[in-house]
């Protein structure tokens, strides 16, 4: 299915395929009820799969969370996670002695490389009201010479995020937030060190695009023939120069070529991911990301003698105090409160 500047319009699932130089986007949103005590949800827990809980049921999911919703410690190597929370708050800690609470706008860039153990947890901060989740989780590869990188993440806060409004006649309102790469004169915050992303030739954008009722936006084109996708997750429809787009589909596009996206009903939400292929051998197995099986059976047996450093928090499910404030504490022992 093509016209001369869509490629492929194909269906979104829960796990959303990307191309390379991604290796897969997750859109999670769980409408969590009030917080207990232990920040977990105000809410009975029968009937679900504690533990693999990955079924919506009264609008959210437990995830691996037993109390709290999330993903508690688990190991990863080979690739980076882009997490990019828009409502909510993510409790991270890490094999590395670092950890954090970030969210409502902002990104955690966070390369695995060598080996690392993470956790993700979802604290329930409210007791007095609904506790509303929504995130996008991105893989993005590394090239062979970075899959043994320093494990690092870098904090891009929402305040230093771009986030560019275009409003033009008859009430047309287009606002695009910058998580990585370029648009106009406006620049996105610097990914992690070792990223793919880091380089600038590599062209690695990542847009959240969202689109009013009766505007229309020109997408400008990439210098080069990167991989471009277009992830359009909520709304109606959409026209993509001249052709009608359902929701929950992503549209491989053209690279070298503007498009022109209308939005003539309800208002529309995209996620923009493009960048330079990397070209090399994926293997993968959960949570790992190498160039041949010989190299996923070293990590599996590496992980297994070494567990990448081991676990240094009181629980593999950590959370922060109830009223911590958004921060980040870095290996190296710098923090930073917001």
């Amino acid at each position: 299915m093509s016209t001369n500047t869509i490629l492929n319009i194909r269906p979104l699932g829960f796990q959303w395929e990307t191309k390379d130089p991604f290796l897969f986007c997750v859109h999670h949103e769980d409408y969590y009820p009030s917080g207990n005590k232990y920040m977990g949800p105000n809410a009975p827990l029968g009937g679900r799969s504690i533990g693999n809980d990955f079924t919506i049921k009264d609008g959210w999911r437990m995830y691996h969370g037993r109390k709290v919703p999330g993903f508690p410690a688990h190991p990863h190597r080979g690739f980076e996670t882009v997490t990019y929370v828009r409502k909510g708050l993510i409790d991270h800690a890490d094999s590395m002695g670092a950890t954090g609470r970030f969210g409502n706008g902002d990104v955690q860039w966070m390369t695995a490389g060598k080996g690392v153990q993470h956790a993700e947890m979802f604290p329930l901060l409210n007791e007095d009201k609904d506790n509303p989740l929504e995130l996008f989780q991105i893989w993005l590869n590394l090239p062979k010479e970075k899959k043994f990188a320093e494990p690092h993440y870098a904090m891009l806060w929402s305040e230093d995020i771009p986030l560019i409004n275009e409003n033009g006649t008859n009430g047309s309102s287009v606002q695009i937030a910058l998580i990585a790469g370029d648009y106009g004169n406006h620049k996105a915050p610097a990914p992690a060190p070792s990223s793919w992303a880091a380089n600038p030739d590599n062209e690695v954008a990542i847009w959240t695009i969202k689109m009013k009722e009766g505007s229309t936006w020109v997408l400008p084109p990439a210098k080069n023939k990167v991989n471009r996708s277009l992830y359009f997750y909520e709304g109606n429809s959409v026209t993509i120069d001249g052709k009608e787009v359902k929701a929950s589909h992503a549209i491989d596009l053209l690279p070298t070529q503007k498009i022109t996206i209308n939005c003539y009903d309800k208002e529309a939400n995209m996620l923009l991911l493009q960048g330079k292929p990397i070209n090399e051998p994926v293997a993968q197995y959960g949570p790992f990301v190498m160039n041949s099986q010989a190299e996923i059976l070293q990590t599996m047996e590496e992980y297994q003698r070494t567990q990448f450093g081991g676990w240094p928090w009181p629980s593999h499910e950590y959370v922060h105090p109830r009223e911590k404030g958004r921060f980040a504490l870095f290996a190296d022992g710098t923090e930073v409160l917001k």
